[in-house]
């Protein structure tokens, strides 16, 4: 294994935990209370899940992709 497939697999670990962490925050009363009047969920609840799924596919693809040397 290589440093860039190795920090691929800390990022994608990274973005679990934000997932998680999300969606644990959507299960909050505050949250809940936001969601029913203005149907929409806080802004640190999506930034948590908007930046796990961003790290998540991002740390996939450069592990995957990450040891290929360009030509």
């Amino acid at each position: 294994m290589n440093t860039k497939t190795i920090l691929g697999i800390v990022i994608v670990a990274v973005g679990v935990v934000l997932l998680v962490m999300g969606f644990n925050a959507s299960d909050a009363p505050a949250d809940q209370i936001t969601k029913s009047l203005t149907g929409h969920y806080t802004d640190w609840t999506m930034r948590y899940i908007v930046g796990g799924v961003a790290a998540v596919i991002g740390g996939g693809l450069l592990a995957v992709f990450g040891n290929r040397s360009p030509r």
